[in-house]
């Protein structure tokens, strides 16, 4: 159930919370009091839209904050587990979202930061929210499909059938794909093979493009590298003045000045080792060079692999890598095209398999909707004839069609509210009235199979008269049964069945408009249900009344 609900800076509410109850929560107060504002923050805190219209004028920011406490918590928590979102503890599921002016906001579940798409997956599992103009959707043929399926618990072979429909699609998408013209194919044909060809015969490898380039620089600079290393060994070794003859040079002296002076053994030991190094690069020098030499013909090969790879690159990738990983595409694609008649004969065959399973699904699925639409019309006809329709008929028929996403079957509910008139489809219905009593009794049939545990219900009794307010109050009490209910209406017929009352006051102060949500019982209830009788003015009369109807609930 829906344990409370916080608003603060929602429209004309600047900080209210309602504490609700289990049963039928009914919701009243005059006209443009903001009733139905608990219900467009409810909206809010299930994922609908923000529109920083609805802060409350010379605020900043607005938020709503629901808790909701759940006997079965594992269809939300499956849904937060998947999302990596904390799990419900001890029942208890926390949503917060705070809206700003400044177009930004922020979103809670459970603590842990949110987005709109989840409060939106976890209040389609929690909240039914019907508008004053929600009715309208029972004239979707699609909706109309999902009431008879939820009514029938023919939920699982639904997914199966739309399972084995995705699947037949697919097929048909992969057919359609293969069903081009032959000479496209051709030039297809013509054309991977010669990209397939070009790149196989540069034989290419993916650590060759750094050591080619390395190589080219030196082929390119030969002559200036041979001049600029012999020119080191000479000045290394070479020459007579070169760093190793003056080491040698200076040895005779550092030998005498070791006999004279103890640590001049050292300076000795190091020019050796110097000069052992200066050997040692001399001949590195020397050895590196020996290889190296002015080869026009072997530069014109390193320029031409060069510029075949640039253009290879430049053609199908930009790097080796990427040339060979579309040369393995490619080849994958020739085989496909070449196969391309066995692929269409393997894709008939199993196409004609799917649609035969399809088939099959639908039938099924067909069958048990013809004898759910049954029971469907029946117990609907049973709760209209409790709505003000004695004599009305509710119809669920059937047409079968080609395969689509949703079965074989083509639906429409019918209506006859009185005797000799004729059945007609339930869209040719112009009362609001009408509709608003179908969609209530459909609720109520619904509400046993239904698992959402929390229905609102905004202003359903619109467009009724007083005199039918009693009956829908009774079904309403009836569908709190089985949900928790939160019902918004003018009607006094119908507040005085709710088991717990609030009532929505808007008063002005300090030249801003307020309004205060208050749970009323005992003579405060029945003052409420006396205004909602006869206006402000209250008489021993209307009193009477109200408090006679309050007891004979």
């Amino acid at each position: 159930m829906l344990q409370s609900l916080r608003v603060k800076n929602f429209a004309i509410v600047e900080n209210a919370v309602v504490e609700f109850n289990d049963g039928l929560n009914v919701i009243t107060g005059e006209t443009g009091a903001g009733k139905s504002i608990l219900v467009g923050a409810l909206g809010l805190i299930l994922g609908e839209r923000a529109d920083k219209e609805t802060i409350r004028a010379g605020e900043e920011k607005c938020g709503v904050e629901a808790v909701f406490k759940l006997s079965d918590t594992s269809a939300v928590n499956a849904v937060l587990a998947e999302l990596e979102i904390s799990p419900c503890e001890e029942g208890c599921l926390v949503l917060r979202r705070l809206v700003a002016a400044s177009g930004g906001g922020k979103i809670l579940v459970n603590d842990c930061p949110a987005t709109v798409q989840t409060l939106k997956r976890v209040g389609d599992i929690l909240v039914d929210i019907h508008g004053p103009h929600e009715h309208q959707s029972l004239l979707s043929q699609n909706f109309q499909l999902d009431v008879l399926d939820s009514f029938g618990d023919l939920g699982k072979l639904r997914a199966d059938y739309e399972g084995l429909y995705r699947a037949m699609l697919d097929l048909e998408n992969k057919r359609k794909a293969l069903d081009s013209d032959d000479a496209r194919v051709a030039e297809q044909i013509d054309s991977l093979t010669f990209q397939i060809k070009e790149i196989e015969d540069a034989k290419l490898s993916e650590d060759e493009e750094e050591s080619i380039e390395k190589e080219r620089r030196v082929a390119a600079n030969a002559q200036r590298i041979l001049e600029l290393a012999n020119g080191a060994r000479n000045a290394l070794n070479e020459d007579e003045f070169s760093a190793f003859n003056r080491l040698a040079t200076a040895q005779p002296a550092l030998q005498e000045l070791a006999e004279l002076m103890g640590e001049a053994a050292e300076w000795q030991k190091e020019a050796k080792s110097i000069a052992i190094q200066i050997q040692e690069l001399a001949n590195s020098v020397e050895s590196r060079i020996q290889n190296i030499e002015a080869d026009p013909n072997r530069l014109q090969w390193l320029e031409d692999r060069i510029a075949l790879i640039h253009r290879l690159k430049r053609k199908y990738g930009d790097s080796i890598r990427a040339v060979i990983e579309f040369l393995e595409r490619s080849k994958t694609r020739l085989n496909d095209l070449k196969t391309r008649g066995e692929r269409i004969a393997a894709i008939e065959s199993q196409l004609a398999e799917a649609r035969n399973k399809v088939g099959k699904a639908g039938q099924k699925l067909s069958k048990e909707r013809g004898k759910a639409a049954d029971l469907l019309a029946k117990a609907v006809t049973k709760e209209l004839q409790g709505l003000g329709f004695p004599h009305g008929v509710f119809d669920v028929s059937l047409r079968q069609i080609e395969p689509g996403p949703s079965g074989l079957d083509e639906i429409e509910f019918g209506f006859g509210p009185n005797i000799g008139e004729p059945m007609r489809p339930l869209r040719a219905i112009a009362s609001s009235g009408e509709i608003s009593r179908v969609m209530l009794a459909t609720k109520a049939v619904l509400a046993v199979h239904d698992r959402i545990p929390v229905l609102a219900f905004d202003e359903i009794d619109a467009n009724i008269g007083g005199e039918m307010g009693n009956a829908i109050g009774a079904k309403l009490g009836a569908v709190a049964k089985n949900h928790q209910v939160l019902c918004i209406t003018h009607l006094p017929q119908v507040a005085v069945h709710g088991s717990t009352h609030f009532v929505v006051v808007k008063t002005v102060q300090d030249g801003r408009t307020h309004t205060n949500i208050k749970m009323v019982s005992g003579e405060d209830r029945v003052e409420e249900i006396a205004r909602m009788l006869g206006g402000r003015d209250l008489t021993s009369v209307t009193l009477k009344h109200a408090r006679e109807m309050l007891e004979n609930v």
